[in-house]
């Protein structure tokens, strides 16, 4: 009876999990498919706990452990939900993912120290074990770097930015399949075990540790794939059907993102990871040299600017984000909408920090989802647009990835800011962004340069808009 009921929730658990994943694709429907999906993994462990209830282990020391664990993991949760800012969300989605990949390494440990006791037996069990302990222990490394790069925490050692590298993950690797085998060949062996979580968990931070900042929304990519991978291997040793099925989601998922991001960086996955950052240290060829002809201009004179035109392209940044000024910039969209003025925004694939970083910020200050329009549908608008508003962005609008041959950007998937009739951009100075050289865009003659930061000046050009009468309809 009880399998019978395990199993049935289980199937409601997996019917609202794909549900809840459906509903992850639009903003509007986000938050409620995210909970959706959070009741779909309480079912899951609800029909897991059933199923083990009757087993003579399941004492009230094991009850105490899962509610002691269930009630710190749900307060640290909840505070962390209230209080990270959306500037340290790819950080945390790092960190989210590391606890995924140790948590799947701790059930296969617990599976391969008591085989008997959660039925882990035979050699898919086993082999799903190996896979389970590989995975998560690269991934729970591998995702601590990441969070601990991208808070400014850890910088990569010099030696790690040379060939040295390599020897030293392959190393590794060998060893990490020595121990696999090992523990495939001699199950009652803790050998091969440690050995395997060693060596994997060192070769987690080989691989990361290199890996610049820039490269960071693939890598989170990848480690979000590599979660879900050792999910679903944790689902075989357990005999959960929603954590195989949600683990492999998450990983097709997390490993199509990946491309996705690699295509809109112009980069290969082989290259972020064995290739180290593109960064300024890096280049070669075309992209270098000073600026020559800037023009910056006063919020007064973009204020009579907007005031006259009939459509505007709002591109948000990283700078933007940092700034967390997605609030003040609802405010100046909605005095122009308020004037008539068709609003839209421009939303890069690798804009900010982390996939989809542009789109959960702007979310957040209540931009209609409708106005969010991708790459590949905005760039045909901008030689329709009368302003365009870049709000911390560089290398994702630098005309050289489609103009010079020998830039590093060359081939880059950009947005076509510059076929605008005007652009203003917003940036705090003249910094290069992750590729380390000037953007042609900031020369142009219908470029004018708004130097400060993004929030005190759109603070500003709200109050000059409101000046000039708009918003009072």
């Amino acid at each position: 009876m009880s399998d019978l009921l395990k199993y049935s929730i289980e199937l409601v658990a997996v019917l609202l999990l794909a549900l809840g994943i459906k509903g992850l694709s639009k903003v509007r429907s986000a938050r409620g498919a995210n909970q959706v999906a959070a009741i779909a993994m309480a079912l899951a462990v609800l029909g897991l706990l059933i199923s083990y209830a009757g087993e003579p282990s399941f004492n009230a020391q094991a009850w105490t452990w899962i509610i002691g664990g269930t009630a710190v993991g749900g307060v640290l949760g909840a505070v962390m939900a209230q209080r990270v800012p959306m500037t340290s969300m790819p950080e945390t989605v790092a960190l989210f993912n590391g606890c995924g990949g140790m948590s799947s390494l701790l059930v296969a440990l617990a599976a391969a120290l008591y085989p008997a006791a959660l039925d882990a037996t035979g050699p898919v069990a086993l082999v799903s074990i190996v896979v389970s302990v590989f995975v998560g222990s690269i991934t729970f490394t591998g995702s601590i770097v990441a969070m601990a790069k991208l808070q400014g925490w850890l910088s990569t050692p010099p030696w790690m930015q040379s060939k040295l590298r390599h020897v030293f993950n392959i190393a590794l690797a060998v060893a990490a399949l020595v121990g696999a085998v090992e523990m495939i060949r001699n199950a009652d062996s803790g050998t091969g075990l440690w050995l395997l979580i060693v060596s994997s968990s060192l070769l987690g931070i080989g691989v990361t540790l290199p890996i610049g900042g820039a490269d960071m929304p693939v890598v989170i990519s990848l480690l979000n794939s590599y979660s879900g991978v050792a999910a679903a291997a944790a689902g075989f040793v357990v005999g959960s059907q929603l954590l195989i099925v949600a683990g492999a989601m998450v990983g097709a998922a997390g490993l199509i993102l990946t491309q996705v991001m690699c295509n809109g960086m112009n980069r290969s996955l082989v290259s972020v990871l064995f290739g180290g950052a593109l960064g300024a240290g890096s280049v070669a060829g075309g992209g270098g040299g000073e600026y020559t002809n800037i023009t910056s201009c006063s919020v007064e004179e973009c204020a009579l600017t907007l005031e006259a035109a009939e459509r505007v392209v709002i591109v948000p940044g990283y700078g933007l984000a940092v700034a967390q000024a997605q609030h003040t910039l609802r405010e100046v969209t909605r005095v122009l909408e308020s004037a008539g003025i068709d609003v839209a925004y421009a939303i890069h694939p690798v804009a900010g920090r982390m996939p989809g970083h542009m789109n959960v910020l702007l979310a957040e200050a209540d931009v209609p989802y409708e106005q969010l329009k991708e790459m590949d549908q905005i760039n045909p608008e901008f030689p329709a647009a009368d302003v365009v508003l870049v709000l911390g962005a560089n290398d994702v609008v630098n005309p050289q990835a489609k103009s010079d041959p020998d830039s590093p950007l060359y081939g880059m998937p950009v947005l076509d800011v510059q076929e605008a009739r005007t652009v203003f951009v917003v940036k705090r100075g003249m910094s290069a962004g992750y590729s380390g050289i000037k953007n042609d865009l900031f020369e142009l003659v219908n470029t004018s340069m708004l130097f400060g930061d993004a929030k005190k000046v759109l603070g500003d050009l709200l109050v000059e808009l409101k000046d000039l009468g708009l918003g009072k309809k």
